[in-house]
């Protein structure tokens, strides 16, 4: 069944509103009224779209997760070596923490607040950090054996998700440049030779 595109619109909207909120505020913090009442929608509407707050975080996760995954394919298509693959990765983590708008990784704080692997926001946000550590390891493939790319994949995640909360704690520059030395110094030991 296809949806009239008003009707679609109205759904993106509420997204992108409940986006911003949950961004700024935090999942339990951000109440349905509140979503309401900013994307100045009725009751009834959102209810139509989404029947439960739940419901509509995991919407919201994966719009985030889709915005994302299109800013890493345009990177991952460029013609460079896989090192400059996770540099410019690296790039877009460093861009990304130095806007005024940054607050942290939305996924991460769903894990925090949903801390219930069983619950579907927990799983949703958990599926987005799999999904960038198996993105990596498919830049990492063309340098090193599977097995290898695998393990430093999750190293780099690992380095990734920290520089990240170390952002948010008000440290950028720092973290960025920790973060990208250490993963450039373990995919050179990794690397197959040539």
């Amino acid at each position: 069944m296809s949806h009239p595109p008003a009707v679609l619109d109205k759904r993106q909207h509420i997204i992108e509103t409940a986006y911003a909120l949950f961004k700024h505020a935090g999942f339990h913090a951000t109440g349905i009224d509140r979503i309401i009442a900013e994307a100045k929608v009725a009751k009834m509407t959102m209810y139509r779209h989404f029947p439960n707050k739940d419901g509509l975080i995991v919407e919201v996760l994966a719009y985030r997760a889709r915005r994302f995954d299109r800013q890493l394919d345009r990177l991952a298509a460029e013609p460079v070596s896989p090192e400059q693959k996770i540099d410019k990765i690296f790039d877009w983590y460093e861009l990304w923490f130095r806007r005024p708008d940054f607050r942290g990784c939305l996924f991460a704080h769903a894990l925090a607040e949903f801390g219930d692997p069983a619950h579907p926001v927990f799983q949703a946000a958990f599926q987005q950090k799999h999904d960038l550590k198996h993105r990596l390891q498919r830049i990492l493939d063309e340098a090193m054996p599977r097995d290898r790319a695998e393990i430093v994949a999750a190293d780099v995640l690992m380095l990734i998700e920290g520089a990240t909360l170390l952002a948010e704690m008000g440290r950028p520059d720092l973290a960025i440049q920790n973060a990208r030395r250490a993963a450039a110094t373990l995919i050179a030991s990794c690397r197959m030779p040539r």
